[in-house]
């Protein structure tokens, strides 16, 4: 890591290769253009869930790091998730919300009375 403008990508190929199942098929691009630095990011159909995390905080977590690495360089740092060819979307269903649990209810008496006042 001797240059540093290449840390960004450095670091965006370690963390994603250690959370998905087929390190091997991930590819980290960089290009620098006017409006500062893309990184984009190529994973195993497979993986996506992984490198995405449920409702998207695993991607937002890495693109926050990501403007860290990039402000401390002095660089806007952008990251493009591409969506793998031949990947398909499952059909979301609602989740069954568990009912809510209610607390049965006590007077200040038994209250009082547990507590042994």
């Amino acid at each position: 890591m001797t240059d540093k403008r290449a840390t960004d990508q450095e670091f965006l190929e370690f963390a994603v290769k250690a959370l998905v199942d087929n390190p091997e098929d991930v590819k980290v691009e960089r290009k620098i253009d006017e409006m500062g630095v893309l990184i984009t990011l190529d994973v195993n159909p497979a993986d996506m869930g992984m490198v995405i995390g449920r409702e998207g905080q695993t991607a937002k977590a890495l693109r926050t790091i990501l403007r860290v690495i990039g402000a401390r360089n002095n660089a806007r740092v952008n990251l493009k998730i591409n969506e793998p060819e031949g990947s398909t979307r499952g059909e979301r269903t609602p989740r069954a919300e568990a009912a809510p649990v209610e607390a049965p209810k006590k007077s200040i008496d038994d209250v009082l009375g547990d507590m042994n006042i």
